[in-house]
């Protein structure tokens, strides 16, 4: 986990860093472990007059968050934003459950075929080498990318969380990827 810290207009103390730090640690209960370590948490802190503004973008795994808030004291301006980040988070953690739990998790099938050529058109078979089934993981367009690059395969068909379609993801013969969205 990174977090990194700006500040406006203020000369911060080394408690005020310690409970920010420990608060926004909070956070990582929303991620899976096993990508803690490349959650990104931008804290932006300033002070303008009586204003103690805090604005503040975490980004994990598929998961990107903000926050902003200002009071009169800067502890309760990091509370606070910190209770709507949690907010945000408990959403997405509530809404990809229930996405799971629901019959919009089909399975996909997927057959991979062989053509056998004859001497004229009308004499082509059709063979299944292999077939697989699965499910389709819901989740954002930036984490399928990232998960195509992860395996490196041709293609990823994963269920677009914002949509709640079959979408896939593939990659270019570029190296760009492309998206298949049906639309229906």
């Amino acid at each position: 986990m990174n977090i990194a810290f700006n500040f406006k207009n203020f000369e911060p103390s080394d408690h005020l860093k310690k409970y920010a730090r420990e608060n926004f640690e909070k956070l990582l209960k929303y991620v899976p472990k096993q990508t803690a370590q490349e959650v990104e948490i931008q804290v932006n802190l300033a002070v303008e007059r009586i204003r103690h503004m805090a604005e503040v973008l975490f980004i994990a795994d598929g998961l990107h968050l903000s926050a902003y808030h200002e009071s009169p004291d800067m502890y309760a301006t990091i509370d606070m934003v910190l209770d709507k980040l949690e907010a945000q988070a408990r959403k997405y953690r509530e809404k990809m459950k229930e996405l799971r739990k629901s019959g919009n998790s089909k399975t996909v099938r997927m057959d991979l075929s062989n053509v056998s050529g004859g001497s004229s058109e009308g004499n082509r078979r059709h063979n299944i080498i292999s077939s697989d089934s699965f499910e389709a993981q819901p989740m954002d367009i930036e984490r399928a990318v990232k998960r195509l690059e992860e395996l490196d395969y041709e293609f990823l068909i994963f269920r677009n969380y914002e949509t709640d379609r079959i979408n896939v993801i593939y990659r270019r013969k570029n190296g760009d990827f492309g998206l298949i969205d049906p639309g229906i």
